[in-house]
């Protein structure tokens, strides 16, 4: 659709005399403005400054650069229109540039947060749930396996107590870990960083303190991997990005310090896409372990394919829009994406500060709860982050929560028959589904906010063109899109910002119908919604399906086409659960009772 814009009526006017004219314009305008070049230097006492009556500054433009500039901005002006835009740019808008292009050059610190953040509970709105209550489940954990291999699959809910009853030690647990981290890395490409000499330093004093009686809790001695986002004091942090392969912080990000103090063992920093898109770094592309053809998906695929394939407790992703739940679904892996402010980000590489949130990728549902209430809480380093409850029990009922679903949705790719069969297991445990609908609006139109955000964050190496560096230069990789991002309306942004509101209260509707929400996990419009308005999900291995050709996160590209296979491959499919906001003791309880029922969590990828 083509926006038509005409200029008319008081706009005609100059400013000054729209200024002097309007009661509200003297407001607040007093300094903003340079003494016009054009009028007295002595002007009358109680003249206002007026817009466009500044020096002309920056490059010169004409009717024709906004012709051009129409087609990206999709606007119509008429040639009377496009010369008054021109005739007072350098004088009226050219200016806003300087903060950027100088002379007065003012430089924004990475961790420097916008003005404004997003908010996910709605004025008026009462963020659940009302206590704050953990119940592990009480299961004998069995006898340790004979076998090493069957001990670094185990879920950290059996690793916890074996480690608590001390039928094994940290210090071999971790010399399990880091064994296969060296053995399979090869295939996989899913460790930047091995972190032995910490690992091992950390499980010896898991050790000793447990041997004493400090036993800190249920992540005390178990080797985890985090994706190379979170700072870790003297360790690289690469983002996964030529640009930054050489940055060593001089702090831990605030969920590293909170792992570290629960005495939980850091093994690895793990791949991620560049800066945190799809599954390609500056070592090679991550695999998955259930079809080394192709990519373990992205940006958390270090996370993803390490946990699938035992070679760690359990790790740490981060998601924007599907970065926790692509690489859970495609590595088979159980990944959890938690309220926007749950868990801060404080150290962690920022994309964008209104959607970026940090997640457990676990082997088991029960394992990604036991992280989250580790990894929960606000800290001053976030200012998006707050107090929550986190109420879960592993041993409460299910029966007779609500869960919403869409049917169009579950008759469409990327439903599968998986899908359908879940939707069936939600009635065979007690719970009740319902039929939802949400309005067929533009949502991809909320990627606005996204890419301008994105782009803000690396302006500088989007500028002096260390972007350029990275590996991929493909129009859908990052360099291209920070690029083009320069060219957005800021109009659009605004309004992008009034409609993410508008969606969210269409989701306040929703949960005020349903408990949870049960989604093709890759349902674009799901995946877009409700990072933006910040709820959260549990992605679970729900069955397997069939592929004949190798899945990618990039778009098609013809000259290098995706293998294809006869017979086709077995590989794992999971599901989605949505959460009412900061409710993940509701959705993590009906995500054990789908895991029980669906029976498919324990299954290994082949030849690891």
């Amino acid at each position: 659709m083509v926006t038509t814009m005409r200029y008319r009526g008081q706009m005609s006017k100059s400013r000054r005399e729209f200024l002097t004219d309007t009661s509200m314009g003297v407001l607040g305008m007093a300094a903003v403005f340079q003494t016009p070049q054009q009028e007295s230097a002595n002007p009358p006492p109680g003249a206002p400054p007026a817009f466009g009556t500044s020096p002309a500054v920056g490059p010169e433009v004409s009717p024709g650069t906004f012709a051009e500039a129409e087609k990206l901005v999709q606007v119509e002006m008429t040639s009377a229109e496009r010369g008054d835009a021109a005739g007072n740019w350098r004088n009226s808008m050219a200016a806003l540039y300087e903060r950027r292009t100088g002379p007065r050059k003012v430089s924004l610190e990475p961790g420097l947060p916008p003005g404004t953040r997003w908010d996910p509970v709605l004025p008026g709105m009462k963020a659940r749930p009302e206590r704050d209550r953990f119940i592990r489940s009480k299961a004998d954990p069995g006898r340790l396996p004979s076998k090493d291999e069957d001990i670094t699959f185990a879920s950290v809910t059996q690793l916890s107590r074996w480690i608590e009853q001390r039928k094994i030690s940290s210090e071999r647990l971790t010399h399990l870990y880091l064994d296969r981290l060296e053995q399979f890395n090869p295939k996989l490409r899913c460790v930047i960083t091995l972190t032995r000499e910490l690992a091992l330093e950390q499980a010896k004093r898991a050790d000793e303190e447990i041997a004493a009686g400090r036993y800190r809790g249920p992540l005390h001695g178990i080797p985890w991997g985090g994706k190379d986002l979170l700072d870790t004091a003297g360790i690289p942090t690469t983002y996964g990005a030529e640009t930054f392969r050489n940055r060593v912080p001089t702090k831990d990000a605030a969920v590293v310090k909170r792992l570290h103090d629960a005495g939980a063992v850091l093994v690895a920093k793990l791949s991620l896409g560049s800066l945190a898109l799809n599954d390609i770094w500056f070592g090679g592309q991550t695999m998955n372990p259930w079809l080394l053809e192709e990519g373990a998906s992205g940006s958390s695929a270090g996370p993803g394919a390490a946990t699938a394939a035992g070679l760690v407790g359990f790790s740490i992703g981060s998601e924007t829009e599907g970065s926790i739940i692509s690489p859970s679904m495609r590595c088979g892996v159980t990944g959890l994406r938690p309220t926007y402010g749950r868990v801060p980000r404080s150290g962690a590489m920022t994309l964008c500060w209104s959607l970026d949130k940090l997640g457990p990728m676990t082997r088991s549902v029960e394992d990604a709860m036991l992280v989250l209430q580790t990894i929960s809480g606000p800290d001053a380093g976030d200012l998006a982050s707050v107090p929550s409850k986190l109420d879960f029990d592993a041993g409460a009922s299910v029966q007779g929560l609500r869960v919403g679903y869409f049917p169009g949705w579950m008759k469409d790719n990327p439903a599968t028959d998986v899908d359908r069969v879940a939707l069936e297991a939600v009635k065979k445990v007690g719970m009740v589904p319902v039929e939802a609908a949400i309005p067929d609006w533009p949502y991809d139109s909320l990627q606005l906010i996204l890419f301008a955000e994105a782009a803000a964050a690396f302006e500088e190496i989007t500028l002096n063109h260390d972007v350029d560096q990275l590996k991929m230069q493909v129009p859908d990789a990052w360099p291209n899109s920070f690029r083009q991002s320069r060219f957005l309306s800021a109009v659009d942004f605004v309004q992008a910002d009034r409609l993410r509101r508008k969606v969210a209260l269409e989701m306040a509707r929703v949960f005020s119908e349903v408990d949870l929400l049960l989604v093709p996990s890759l349902r674009d419009e799901m995946l877009i919604i409700t990072n933006f308005t910040g709820h959260p999900s549990l992605t679970l291995r729900a069955g397997f399906v069939e592929v004949s050709q190798a899945r990618s996160d990039w778009a098609p590209d013809a000259n290098n086409p995706l293998p294809r296979f006869s017979p086709p491959r077995r590989v794992p499919h999971g599901v989605t659960l949505i959460g009412r906001l900061f409710d993940e003791g509701t959705m993590g309880r009906a995500g054990l009772a789908l895991e029980r029922a669906f029976g498919v969590a324990v299954e290994r990828p082949p030849g690891f």
